[in-house]
């Protein structure tokens, strides 16, 4: 039984995220010029890493997201496609302070997985800990396997 990483069908969109991904070639001369980090391209380029389990009874996926907050993280199941989004916004007036180095700012992700027809949609959970989250997605019964008896003919 496998996940999969799910990949859109546009050859644009396909795991870019941000509608600017092919601007990349302009705003990244223009970071570098004005002495930015280059927010548009590590917004756009920033994927938590995942781990995806299996057990005898459920896959476990866990995501890590440092810096994020329950209320950041939006987790949707649609026709088969687990889909994770975040974002967050560190941009806010610096008032009178004067940065050195600025590189948090935005941090914005989405992943898609296509989940195996085996997991029991409705009864996934999902816990979030300490910057990672865990989604438990339970087998179906029916696709846990059994022992079959042998029995006499009659």
């Amino acid at each position: 039984m496998a996940i999969m990483h799910f990949r859109s069908g546009n050859p644009l969109a396909r795991n870019r995220l941000a509608p600017w991904w092919n601007l990349d070639p302009i705003t990244r001369p223009f970071g570098r010029l004005v002495g930015e980090s280059g927010l548009l391209e590590s917004a756009a380029r920033w994927m938590p890493a995942v781990n995806v389990e299996e057990t005898g009874d459920d896959l476990v996926l866990t995501a890590d997201l440092p810096g994020f907050n329950e209320e950041a993280i939006e987790i949707g199941l649609d026709d088969g496609v687990l889909t994770i989004r975040g974002e967050i916004d560190e941009r806010h007036d610096p008032g009178d302070r004067r940065y050195h180095l600025r590189e948090r700012r935005l941090a914005r992700f989405q992943r898609s997985f296509t989940l195996p027809r085996t997991v029991s949609a409705d009864a996934i959970t999902a816990t979030f800990e300490n910057g990672v989250l865990r989604i438990h997605m339970p087998k179906a019964p029916e696709s846990k396997g059994r022992t079959i008896r042998i029995g006499r003919p009659a």
